[in-house]
């Protein structure tokens, strides 16, 4: 099978975006952190009783191995689900990227994944530049992609400039742009860069932490469309066409986020959160990345 011939998850009903090289990836899944703490239970929750087909993780969180167990026991199979994990700066390099996707891939118990990153602009390697290492690794996930080891390549919180680095560098544009996206930081002009370059949008804590919970906005949505505050914030942020990923440790709270297919908001509300950007950052802020 080629990968522009590979379908979207099986048993996943609904939305997909189609990556630059024709995969399908769900629009809709569950991120993990080590913020908030990780619930191996929530997980299994997501997968065996809310049909979530999107995990999200990477090394830097440490939970490859409980995932691989949730994914055993929710007997969902591997062909059915869309993994994706990401590379640590401090294993940027060629030789390093590729021992470390090895090692990843071992700890969650799966032969390949559907989609690897680079998790952040900076290599934290003193000597080395940033630019340097990320080349580096990316031509190693390059040929893990051409190798048909992972069914799509990305990135994790790169800016502009960081991307028209990795273009002049490197052979293949990144499928997928991982950032904060939350109605407080909406990154447009970054939003509109990759629409034009055919990199798809992804965006993590939809909730901004529960900051955005107790906004009077988003609680006057909810109450218009008798939705919770979270429910608003991640249907907002499916509609506007962007891959999301909320994460909770609660499964009455996993079961609340993947209620948010069978309702849309109408263009005036999606105008009126539009206008809630401020530019703040509940998480890593990479800007100043060189």
């Amino acid at each position: 099978m080629s990968k522009q011939e590979i379908p979207v998850p099986e048993g996943w009903t609904g939305p997909a975006v189609k990556l630059s090289n024709g995969v399908r990836m769900p629009i809709l899944g569950v991120g993990t952190s080590q913020v908030g703490g990780f619930s191996q239970d929530a997980v299994l929750f997501a997968l065996r009783d809310c049909g979530v087909r999107l995990v999200d993780t990477s090394k830097y969180n440490g939970f490859e191995v409980q995932l691989a167990e949730a994914i055993r026991d929710s007997g969902v199979p591997r062909s059915y689900l869309w993994l994706t994990n990401k590379l640590w700066p401090l294993d940027y390099g060629y030789e390093t990227a590729k021992t470390a996707f090895h090692k990843s891939c071992s700890q969650m118990g799966v032969e390949y994944l559907d989609l690897y990153m680079l998790h952040w602009p900076g290599s934290m390697q003193p000597g080395r530049s940033n630019r340097e290492l990320r080349a580096e690794a990316w031509r190693a996930l390059e040929e893990l992609y051409e190798e048909g080891l992972c069914r799509s390549i990305g990135v994790s919180n790169f800016m502009i400039h960081h991307l028209d680095q990795l273009k002049e560098d490197c052979a293949i544009v990144p499928h997928l742009n991982q950032v904060e996206y939350h109605p407080f930081q909406q990154p447009n002009e970054l939003i509109e860069y990759c629409r034009h370059e055919g990199i798809a949008f992804q965006g993590y804590c939809p909730l901004a932490k529960g900051q955005v919970l107790s906004s009077p906005t988003i609680i006057q949505v909810a109450q218009k469309y008798r939705r919770t505050p979270a429910q608003i914030c991640i249907r907002w942020s499916v509609q506007n066409g962007a891959i999301t990923i909320p994460k909770s440790t609660k499964k009455e709270h996993v079961a609340e986020n993947f209620q948010v297919l069978d309702f849309q908001l109408d263009e005036e509300d999606m105008l009126v959160i539009n206008k809630m950007h401020d530019g703040r950052h509940v998480s890593w802020d990479p800007g100043d990345v060189e």
